[in-house]
């Protein structure tokens, strides 16, 4: 609950600041940059931190290609504690994620934010350890027993794709803040024997019909390379 607060006050602050930009910018300029955008998601360490299960950082980048097309890259890594009803495992491992993004946003002379939707392809190599786990026994005869294990499960890996919608504004001059949710769909994951992938590095949690949800809160960089028409 405390995050879903924390994600709704920021989107709050991110529209107010599209607005403000809107009436703050040189409607005289016919011209914009292009280059390269470089940053990270400030959501995924401060979240570990809070919940103190782990590490977790993610490094973006897009480049606009043409007009309202962007390219997009991110590459990160997560390590995670996970305490399930029966069990109580980790997750290591790093991914990279690589598609585009459309802005579906109009905007004036000398603008640059973006509300985009995007698609990406996720790769992710990672282990499994497994702490300890609880046999679900169930009636009055016999208790359960919680079972140390400590065996780790390693050269696992996934794939699956990701939709998106987010935006960026430029709060300062070529410095961004943004903010997104992907739907992410499960293409294929190698599991170990008898444990299922529960969690996965830039995934997270993967759902009984392969689905998951994350979100991205993000700064950025403009690095200008070149001026275009918009």
């Amino acid at each position: 609950m405390k995050l879903l607060h924390i994600l709704t006050f920021t989107t709050s602050i991110l529209i107010s600041l599209t607005t403000i930009s809107q009436n703050v910018k040189d409607s005289t300029i016919t011209k914009t940059s292009y280059g390269i955008r470089i940053g990270a998601d400030i959501l995924k360490p401060l979240v570990s931190v809070l919940e103190n299960n782990g590490s977790s950082f993610e490094i973006i980048g897009d480049f606009r290609v043409y007009k309202n097309f962007y390219s997009a890259v991110e590459l990160g890594f997560q390590e995670k504690t996970t305490n399930e009803d029966y069990l109580n495992f980790s997750t290591k491992g790093s991914y990279i994620k690589v598609g585009g993004n459309y802005n579906l946003y109009e905007n004036w002379k000398g603008m640059h934010n973006e509300i985009y939707i995007g698609v990406r392809y996720a790769y992710s190599t990672f282990s499994q350890t497994l702490h300890n786990y609880t046999p679900n026994v169930k009636g009055t005869y016999f208790i359960p027993i919680t079972i140390e294990d400590g065996q780790e499960f390693t050269n696992l890996n996934a794939q699956w794709i990701e939709l998106i919608f987010g935006l960026k504004v430029e709060t300062l001059k070529n410095l961004y803040l943004g903010g997104s949710i992907s739907f992410n769909n499960m293409i294929s994951t190698k599991e170990p024997t008898n444990f299922k992938n529960l969690q996965v590095p830039g995934f997270n949690k993967v759902n009984l019909n392969s689905a998951g949800v994350g979100f991205n809160y993000s700064i950025s960089y403009h690095i200008p390379i070149f001026k275009g028409i918009n």
